[in-house]
C-alpha cells in the first residue's frame, strides 16, 4: 500500500464540501415481546417509575417492521466520502446545525484541527448531544481518511494488535430469571463467549427482596459456567453506595470481573469509596465524554476498567487520547460499545495490557448493522475486522426501501 500524495497535480481535492444525513428506511423482522429485560435503573427509586416484573412473550412470532436509521456523511470536492452509522437521533440537531458549518469548505483530512475547532466552537460542546455530534463527525472523517489511504482505520492507528478482536457478550435483554439466565449464559459459553455481562434488574426501591434477587443472579450464573468464565454486572447508575456495598460483600465469592455504573456519574465519592471497601473491580465511562472527565477518576483510584464510548466521548480522536491515559494509571480501557465500528477498530489497534477485548451487545448489533452489507458479527466469542478502507461500512441497497439525504433539520 502506498500513500497518496496530495502535492500531485492528480490528488482529489479534499475540501469538505457537503456534511449530510442519510435517512435509511426499511423492512426487518423482529419477535416482539423477547429479549425486552429492563436493567435498574436510576428513576426506579420511585414506586411509579418502576416496571413490572419481566416475563418473555411465549409463542411469540416474527413479524416485518419498518426500520428507520441515520448515517452521517462527508463529502469532499474531489468525490471522497467518509460514512459512519448508525447515528443517535439526538445527536442530529447538532450534527446538521453549528457544526456542520463549521466543517464546510475544510481540509478533511485536518483531524485534528476539525476537532479542536468542533470542541472550541460551543460552551456546551464538553459533553452530552454536542460531543455526541462530534463524535460521529470525527468517525466519519476517520471513515474518509481511510479510504483517502486505502486501509481500515485500525491500521492508520497502528494496528492489527488483536485480529479477530476478542469480545464479551453483553446480555442486555435477556431475562434474568436465575434459572433463565443460567441456561443462557452456558449456552453463551459454548458459543465461545467466555466472557459475559449480565444486567441487574433490581436496586434499592425494590428492598431485601431486589437485593437477593441480584445476588441469586449472581450465583446462577457461576454455577452454570464453572470458573473459566469471566461475569460482568451492570447496575446503569440505579445504585447507592451502601446497596452496592451488600451487593458486592455477598457476591465476591462468585469473582465479578467487574460492578459496572453502580452510582450516577456525577457521584465521583461513591466510586472511589467503593473501590476502597470491595474487591469486585469497578468499571463505569460510557457516560464520561472527554479527556478531563476521565481524569479526575483516575486521579481517584475510583475505576478498574474505563469504558469510554467512541461515539459519545469525543470519537475515536478523543478515545485515543483517554486510552493513554489509562495506560498511565494501569487502567484496562474496554470502549462501551453502543455501535461497534469506532471501538473495535480502537480495541484492534492498541496493546492488549491496555484494551483486552471489547464489547458487543448481542440484541442490539445485528440491528445497529442491518443496513449494512456483510456486516462483522461475532463469531466464537470475536469479530474479525474487514480489510476494508475505513471502518468497511458498505450499504446494502437490498435493504434499503427509502434513502432521503438531509442537510438540515
Amino acid at each position: 500500500m502506498h500513500a497518496k500524495d496530495s502535492s500531485s497535480a492528480s490528488a482529489p481535492d479534499l475540501t469538505i464540501q457537503e456534511v449530510e444525513i442519510l435517512r435509511l428506511s426499511g423492512p426487518r423482522e423482529v419477535v416482539r415481546g423477547v429479549h425486552k429485560q429492563h436493567q435498574v435503573q436510576p428513576g426506579h427509586l420511585y414506586p411509579e417509575r418502576r416496571p413490572p416484573a419481566y416475563r418473555d412473550l411465549t409463542g411469540a412470532r416474527p413479524e416485518t417492521i419498518s426500520l428507520t436509521q441515520h448515517y452521517v456523511r462527508i463529502r469532499t470536492r474531489g468525490g471522497l466520502e467518509g460514512l459512519y452509522g448508525a447515528v443517535d437521533r439526538e445527536a442530529l440537531p447538532s450534527l446538521l446545525g453549528p457544526l456542520r458549518s463549521l466543517l464546510l469548505g475544510q481540509d478533511a483530512l485536518a483531524g485534528e484541527r476539525l476537532w479542536d475547532q468542533m470542541f472550541r466552537s460551543n460552551r456546551h460542546s464538553r459533553a452530552s448531544h454536542y460531543m455526541m455530534a462530534i463524535s460521529y463527525l470525527d468517525n466519519a472523517l476517520w471513515d474518509l481518511r481511510g479510504r483517502y489511504f486505502g486501509a481500515p482505520v485500525f491500521r492508520l492507528l497502528g494496528g492489527p494488535t488483536q485480529q479477530p478482536v476478542p469480545v464479551y457478550g453483553s446480555c442486555l435483554g435477556f431475562a434474568i430469571e436465575p434459572e433463565l439466565a443460567a441456561s443462557r449464559a452456558a449456552q453463551l459459553k459454548e458459543d465461545g463467549f467466555r466472557l459475559q455481562k449480565w444486567f441487574l434488574g433490581y436496586g434499592p426501591g425494590d428492598g431485601l427482596r431486589g437485593l437477593d434477587l441480584n445476588v441469586q443472579l449472581a450465583r446462577a450464573l457461576r454455577e452454570a459456567v464453572g470458573d473459566d468464565v469471566e461475569l460482568m454486572f451492570d447496575a446503569y447508575q440505579g445504585w447507592d453506595l451502601q446497596y452496592a456495598l451488600d451487593w458486592c460483600r455477598r457476591v465476591e465469592r462468585y469473582r465479578p470481573a467487574w460492578l459496572e455504573e453502580a452510582f450516577p456519574i456525577a457521584d465521583l465519592q461513591s466510586f472511589q469509596r467503593l473501590s476502597r471497601a470491595t474487591s469486585v473491580p469497578l468499571a463505569t465511562g460510557e457516560h464520561l465524554y472527554n479527556r478531563w472527565e476521565v481524569q479526575r477518576f483516575l486521579e481517584a483510584g475510583a475505576l478498574h476498567y474505563v469504558q469510554a464510548d467512541p461515539e459519545w466521548c469525543g470519537g475515536v480522536s478523543e478515545t485515543l487520547k483517554i486510552g493513554n491515559l489509562c495506560s498511565v494509571h494501569g487502567v484496562k480501557l474496554v470502549p462501551h460499545c453502543h455501535n461497534i465500528h469506532g471501538a473495535l477498530h480502537v480495541v484492534a489497534s492498541q496493546s492488549p495490557a491496555l484494551c483486552p477485548f471489547g464489547e458487543y451487545l448481542l440484541n442490539h448489533v445485528p440491528e445497529k448493522l442491518h443496513f449494512m452489507k456483510d456486516p462483522p458479527l461475532a463469531s466464537n466469542g470475536a469479530v474479525s475486522l474487514r480489510e476494508r478502507p475505513g471502518f468497511g461500512i458498505e450499504l446494502d441497497p437490498a435493504k434499503i426501501e427509502k434513502q432521503e439525504v438531509l442537510t438540515s433539520l
